[in-house]
């Protein structure tokens, strides 16, 4: 399979960044997106809403469903999963995108960031995963794709910003459970992660500690996503892996493309 052509993904967090990158990618092939995303009204710090990605999703070529919701909220995401299985005819993809990003040490974390980490990434990834299993059970060629970095025990990737790394290690470790556990059903889980920074507003609201100039654009993981997504479910889970080395391995040479200012030298994302 090589188009998402009429698949249906469910995508967290897609009203901007990589989510939307993803699902603007899915939509080209003419596939259906649930958009499942807290902002509904206009944010001037992040822009982006779920209304003005179903309008970009629908402009290239894909049928979008806007849903607000809080994937803190046990009941938003299960009534969320069922409206987008009843409007679209199924669920085949999961996409747990949304992620709360901290980066601090321990005493400059106030505990409403450490819970809305754990509860956005590790927690909103189970939920969501639980939520829309019953659907993917029923789908061709289901997928569950987690934008997490690979497994690390290495200590300098938790002592700057420990409570960050544990949410985002906590949506990996679901990889790590839910692939074995699902293999049964024919369902695929994997995780993505970048092997350079990604210019989005979320890095963009972390200050002058990131220079947009020195990443890639949301394109290259979207591309990834996509050749992941297309590949059998039922041979292809329980990997951990990097968006330049599954499009190399798509026969891709040229990644000046994904540059924000091509030729700058590019920063490495966390935990590679």
């Amino acid at each position: 399979m090589t188009s998402l052509a009429g698949k249906t993904l469910f995508v967290t967090g897609a009203s901007r960044g990589i989510g939307l990158a993803i699902a603007l990618r899915a939509a080209r092939d003419g596939a259906n997106v649930v958009i499942a995303a807290k902002s509904s009204v206009a944010n001037p710090k992040l822009p982006g809403t779920i209304h003005t990605a179903a309008a970009q999703i629908e402009e290239a070529g894909g049928r979008a469903l806007p849903l607000k919701v809080d994937i803190r909220d046990e009941a938003q995401v299960r009534m969320a999963a069922a409206k987008a299985a009843e409007h679209f005819g199924g669920i085949d993809i999961v996409v747990n995108n949304a992620s709360a990003i901290w980066l601090a040490g321990v005493e400059k974390t106030p505990m409403k960031r450490f819970d809305l980490m754990q509860q956005v990434n590790a927690r909103g990834t189970f939920v969501t995963t639980q939520a829309c299993l019953p659907f993917l059970k029923q789908a061709p060629n289901p997928h569950v794709l987690m934008l997490s970095p690979p497994p690390s025990l290495d200590p300098r990737w938790y002592a700057p910003h420990v409570a960050y790394t544990i949410a985002k290690m906590g949506m990996s470790l679901c990889v790590l459970g839910m692939a074995p556990e699902f293999a049964p059903l024919g369902i695929a889980v994997n995780a993505l992660w970048p092997k350079t920074v990604i210019a989005t507003a979320a890095i963009a609201m972390l200050g002058d500690s990131v220079n947009a100039d020195h990443c890639r654009t949301p394109d290259i993981v979207a591309d990834a996503a996509h050749a992941v997504l297309t590949k059998p479910a039922r041979s292809f889970t329980g990997r951990f892996l990097i968006d330049e080395d599954v499009l190399r391995e798509e026969g891709i040479v040229d990644f000046e493309r994904y540059a924000v200012a091509p030729g700058n030298p590019l920063l490495p994302d966390l935990f590679l």
